[in-house]
């Protein structure tokens, strides 16, 4: 599906601040829609003197127009005019009499999207509102009132004053709608309508009164005065001046605003403040960072642990007097190493992702002690990229590759000088990973049976779903080669 910018370019409109005021614009069409309750359409002008739409929000308290979404569509021709004039004329243009779309009465308002940037000033598309009247019944005071907030809304759209892009952008979870509590304020802050909503959630954190009449201002003062802290962009959004969003907490309840001020021609005529109750949104954001937390704590203690375990292997192969009985401990040592380095990574972030660039350049430092065994100097080296894999992905895959460089090290450039290199290649479909040194090679065919092969694969084929293949090079030096598909990683997260 395409999307509002794609829609938007499409057209020949290549500015990205365009794009941007029509973005914020349609962040809120959600409210536009539930204020007015009527659908709402935004329209850009085309090549050819026509317009198309790039968003469509309908009304969650009322019964919609279109039952086919007509985003990307053309506008029709009964309200083509009606754009066209809103559009040239930069003046809200209302229709005349009631517009008939597939037997329903309808009432259109076309509103022009003026944005200001400075001195600039330019239209940028047009807004539309579309209001079933085939529904019409007599309103009740938290309609009018509603309906008074979206006609200050069109008026300040059409005057280039709303959206505000000093408003934060991605609001956070739970960030009020007008359905959830809607309170209107004059110019001095004092409370001129609250809905029903919106004084329950005041009533569910102490305020006892009716909140008409009052200072919003001093209901909140009331509200916090056994609070030592509370968030600092509070008093520009009771008091109506700034165009922002912060949370009450008191009694155990947490209610979320946002103000939005109102102003007819920059003059401020008051402001509308949104409220809603979002204690249990919090709490379980709060469970979430605990968890996260949690995790994090726990693959650091793992870590510990493990690099505890090396510590006592490679102390106990240092006392040991048998080199069969060394070199076990020391291979054991290695691994849990190389499983270590994954919860280090992990304990380091928050996602079940991890860089594997990052891991596997931290598992070749593991190598160094093989590598600087007596008569034997190998070369490490890796090209391409990992990229971000699972991290259920990352421990076979690290402990595998540390097998697969020590064994190049130990066995193929024993009592030698050489090359090792890692090789990654990724592409959507797969991983391909080589492996390869300069070193004596092996005969093609006679692969190694001893734990380490068995371990790599158990790891690739049996954990991974992947391919590995071993043969000697033309001349020296041996090449393993291995095979991974993404998809099956996709499954193993699923």
């Amino acid at each position: 599906m395409s999307t509002l910018s794609d829609l938007v370019y499409a057209q020949g409109r290549s500015r990205s601040e365009e794009v941007e005021w029509l973005h914020r614009l349609a962040g809120d069409g959600q409210l536009l829609a539930d204020l007015a309750f009527a659908d709402i359409v935004i329209w850009v002008p085309t090549a050819d003197d026509s317009f198309v739409a790039v968003a469509h929000t309908r009304p969650s308290g009322a019964a919609t127009l279109f039952y086919r979404d007509i985003v990307s569509d053309r506008v029709r021709p009964q309200w083509a005019t009606q754009v066209r004039d809103a559009f040239v004329s930069g003046r809200i243009v209302d229709s005349a009499s009631p517009d008939w779309f597939e037997e329903t009465p309808t009432r259109v308002r076309a509103v022009p999207i003026v944005r200001r940037s400075g001195e600039t000033v330019e239209t940028v598309g047009v807004l539309t509102r579309h209001t079933n009247l085939g529904e019409t019944r007599t309103p009740s005071r938290q309609q009018i009132t509603f309906n008074d907030c979206a006609d200050d809304l069109f008026g300040m759209i059409a005057s280039g004053e709303f959206p505000d892009l000093a408003t934060p952008t991605a609001p956070r979870r739970g960030a009020p709608r007008a359905s959830d509590g809607l309170i209107r304020i004059d110019p001095a802050g004092v409370v001129t309508f609250a809905s029903p909503n919106a004084l329950s959630a005041f009533n569910r954190m102490g305020f006892d009164d009716e909140l008409e009449g009052e200072s919003l201002v001093e209901v909140t003062t009331r509200i916090l005065t056994t609070r030592r802290e509370f968030d600092e962009s509070l008093p520009l959004v009771v008091t109506g001046r700034a165009p922002w969003r912060a949370d009450i907490e008191a009694q155990g309840v947490t209610v979320s605003l946002r103000t939005i001020p109102l102003r007819d021609r920059g003059t401020r005529i008051g402001a509308i403040v949104l409220c809603r109750d979002v204690t249990e949104l919090r709490h379980q954001e709060q469970e979430l960072i605990t968890k996260d937390a949690t995790i994090r704590e726990i693959h650091h203690r793992v870590k510990n642990n493990l690099q505890t375990v090396a510590s006592l292997l490679r102390i106990q192969a240092r006392r040991s007097h048998s080199d069969e009985a060394r070199e076990a401990l020391t291979q054991a040592m290695r691994r849990v190493s190389a499983i270590a380095v994954v919860h280090d990574t992990l304990s380091e972030g928050l996602t079940q992702s991890v860089d594997f660039d990052d891991v596997f350049a931290r598992v070749l430092k593991l190598v160094a002690e093989v590598a600087a065994a007596p008569n034997t100097r190998a070369r490490t080296r890796s090209t391409g990229r990992f990229g971000t894999l699972p991290s259920a992905y990352a421990t076979p895959l690290a402990l595998a590759l540390t097998e697969l460089v020590t064994n190049a090290v130990e066995h193929g450039l024993a009592g030698q000088e050489g090359d090792v290199e890692i090789i990654a290649d990724r592409t959507d479909e797969r991983l391909e990973v080589r492996v390869r040194d300069n070193g004596v090679g092996l005969p093609e065919g006679l692969v190694g049976r001893g734990l380490g092969t068995q371990i790599v694969r158990t790891l690739i084929q049996g954990e991974l779903g992947g391919t590995i293949d071993w043969h000697t090079l033309v001349g020296s030096g041996t090449e393993v080669t291995i095979e991974i598909p993404l998809r099956y990683i996709e499954r193993m997260e699923g």
